[in-house]
Formats: C-alpha cells, structure tokens, sequence
C-alpha cells in the first residue's frame, strides 16, 4: 500500500501542499483547526482564507508577483486558477473576491477522493512523512511542539487593513484611476492637498492605539514589509508620500494636477460593494480608526465593514533549520511550508507548498528531492529560505534581486525584468522536461 502523508493546516501553503501530494497519487489527511478553534486573524470555517488583503500582487510576467504565479501554475498549481475564476478588477494586479476564492478551493480539496479533511486542532507533530503548514498564526500547543524540535523561535507583528463600503463613500472627492494608467481604471484615488495631508499625519501620529498584552510585548518587532501606517507615519512627516500615500503615476480630473498625496481603495469583491484601504494595516483602536480614516477625503462618513487588527506571528530561523525543498535537516522526512517558513506574502506560502508537497510526495516514493533551479523565482525564495542571513533572518517576498544577473547588460529597468522572467520560465521548463513533470 501506499504509504499516506499528513498535512497540518488549510492555508495556502497547506492545500498547494496536499493537492501536490493527492496529484502524485499519495494519500493525504488534511488537519485544519477551523472552526472547532480560531487564530486571532481568521473568521470563517473555509480553507484558504486570506486575512491581511486580497491582492495576490502584480500579474505581468515581467515583475516578480507574476513571474511567480507563471512558475506556480507551469508546475500544476491548485490556487492560480482558483484566483483567476474569482478575481475582481485590479489594474495590472490579480485580486479576488476572497470569499468565492476561499469556497472554491474548499470545494476543489473536498472533491479530492485522496484528501481526507479532519477538523481538528493537532497538537502533536506526526513522526514522518508530514508537511507543517501552520503559518505565523500557528496554535500555542504546537508551536511548543515545533520549538521543542526545532529549537529556534522568532516573532514579528503583522496587520491588516480595514474595509469600508462602497456605498459610504462620498465619490464627488473621489476619482477613479489605476497608477500610470495601467490595465483598467480599477482604483479608487483619494487625492489630498498639503493642508489636508498634514492634518491627517498630525492626527494619525497622535491616534490612540491597541495595548499590547504584557506577554506579546517581549516579542514586538514590527515587520517592514507589513508595517502598520501609524509606525510608518511616525519616522517622518513625509515618510507616507514616498510609501503607499505616493501620487505619482494619478492625476486629479478637478484639478488636472497630480495631488500632494493620494490614498487608494481597491475592490474587496466582485460586486464591489467593499473596497480596502490600500497600504493601511494598523493597530489603532477601532474608535480612533474611524476617527482619523475619516479625515481622508471620501470617507468622512465611511462605514467600516471591517476594522484594521493587528497580530503576533511566528517564523522559523530557517537559515540553520531547512533544506531548499523545505525539508527539515534533522527530521528530512518533516517538511514545512508557508509563512512559517520565512516567506512572506500570499503566492509566497502557496509557493513553498508545492514545493514542500512535491518533495514529500517524492520522498515517499523513493525518489530524489524536488528543487527548482536557484534562477527561477520559486528556487530563489527556497534559496533564501535555506541559506540566506541567517544572523539576521527576515521574511522575504518574491523580488528580482533574488535572481541572478543576467549575462548582458540591460539598461531599462522594464526590459531587464522582462528578460530575467524569460530565462526564468525557460530554466523551469527545462528542469520539469528533465524531471519528466
């Protein structure tokens, strides 16, 4: 008989990891905790719930996010189609109803005869043939359990933006463009004037916020990749207009000029009825989110459908712990995969499970190890994952300085990338020709 494997949560690290595994026609008994227990970020009982933003980044092949998602779908991703059936107008970027998203691939891993679904908290790490997909949010009981084997613990904040609707937004202050005209019109721009800006700054810098529990403190360190607007507010009065508050690329129809400062609303859904405040993850009280958010030109009456939080996540020193396909180095028949990993970013996790789920599947059929070559996008985030700073390890997305240079110097910045994404899915198809994938 063949030998099953287990996989531990129904994220996106964890149902790429188990569809991989179920394709490769090995047994899978799916654990998610949800709904008999809850992490502080997720609210319904679906798989694959997203709970900071539901843009999954860029789709043209010539940027990072999109070179991903061509390398994730070349090797028989489970969610890329899943997003593409759900998605809602976003410029250049791929965003989905998270909803329609999270039910169709519930429904997708539901049909799987391969994959049985326990619905249950595991508290006990299996002895073998195992993928820990338990993100940054992983349950008390077993992050002990994985300190314990791993030894190496580190923490960060991370947070999410809140949602308004549609229907509260005051669109005579309103216009709506996509930066440097790019696909579709598909953002809502809230431009500011000098004045207007500086009060606002002013007003979020003072805002009152959440009290970190006393246990929660000792590990505060905030993660600059998903920065709260207040701390990023707070190095500097222009710090927010050279970040997600910059007008570059818009122009305000009133005025015909580019704005001091534009904060933009992306569709939350399909109907777009609820749009999400882009680049404003926060901690601030709920009070004082409607407060201050509500001096932004637009959404003086806004209604929040949903409140910025913030939450304590949890990676591992991967550096000194994980083999490049994920594997664990003193239990290699444990895998890990997802946010817990190092990785950071939604396609990111989803990523590092295929991998992780083809490397088991492969382990467990006495074959070598699956690992994408280091010049394509899921090779470098498992590269980096495996080798990279260790003394001071952070969470990294998907970026082109993770590839190699290119033998030829190009000097456009667009033509370059384009190139790099090029050679990138010609060595992934080399490499799944000669794997025989």
């Amino acid at each position: 008989m063949t030998e099953q494997a287990i996989v531990i949560g129904g994220g996106l690290a964890g149902c790429e990891a188990a569809w991989q595994l179920s394709q490769a026609g090995i047994p899978v008994i799916l654990y998610e905790m949800k709904p008999v227990q809850y992490s502080p970020a997720h609210s319904h009982d679906q798989l694959a719930e997203l709970v900071c933003s539901n843009s999954l980044k860029a789709s043209r092949l010539a940027s990072a996010g999109g070179l991903l998602k061509t390398e994730m779908e070349m090797q028989g991703s489970l969610l890329i189609p899943c997003a593409k059936a759900c998605a809602v107008p976003a410029g250049g970027a791929l965003a989905v109803d998270r909803e329609q998203f999270s039910a169709l691939v519930t429904e997708k891993i539901m049909q799987e005869k391969l994959i049985t679904i326990i619905r249950e908290e595991c508290t006990e790490l299996p002895e073998k043939n195992a993928v820990i997909a338990t993100g940054p949010l992983t349950s008390d009981a077993l992050a002990e359990k994985i300190e314990s084997l791993c030894g190496s613990r580190l923490s960060f904040f991370d947070a999410a933006a809140p949602v308004v609707s549609a229907d509260s937004l005051d669109m005579t202050r309103i216009f709506l463009q996509s930066r440097y005209d790019r696909g579709e019109a598909d953002y809502l721009n809230c431009p500011m004037n000098q004045e207007e800006y500086e009060r606002f700054w002013d007003a979020l810098i003072h805002a009152e916020k959440v009290e970190l529990h006393e246990h929660d403190k000792a590990f505060f360190r905030v993660y600059e990749g998903c920065m709260p607007v207040e701390v990023l507010a707070s190095r500097g009065i222009d710090t927010l207009r050279f970040g997600p508050l910059k007008p570059v690329g818009l122009r305000d129809p009133r005025t015909g000029k580019r704005p001091y400062a534009v904060i933009q609303l992306r569709k939350e859904n399909k109907a777009a009825t609820m749009f999400n405040l882009v680049g404003f993850q926060t901690n601030l009280k709920f009070r004082e989110q409607k407060r201050v958010f509500g001096l932004i030109p637009g959404l003086e009456h806004a209604e929040f459908l949903r409140y910025g939080v913030m939450h304590r996540n949890f990676f591992l020193n991967s550096p000194e712990l994980l083999n490049p396909d994920y594997s664990l180095r003193n239990a290699e028949n444990l895998f890990f995969a997802g946010q817990i990993t190092g990785v950071e970013g939604y396609m990111e996790s989803a990523s590092s499970g295929i991998i992780a789920g083809r490397s088991l599947a492969r382990k467990i059929q006495g074959k070598s190890a699956y690992i994408p070559p280091q010049d394509t996008m899921t090779g470098a985030l498992a590269h980096y994952v495996s080798q990279g700073g260790a003394s001071d390890f952070q969470p990294m997305g998907a970026n082109m300085g993770l590839l190699p240079d290119l033998p030829e110097r190009i000097r456009g910045k667009q033509e370059r990338y384009q190139k790099t994404a090029e050679l990138a899915v010609a060595r992934l198809t080399a490499f799944l020709e000669k794997e025989n994938l």
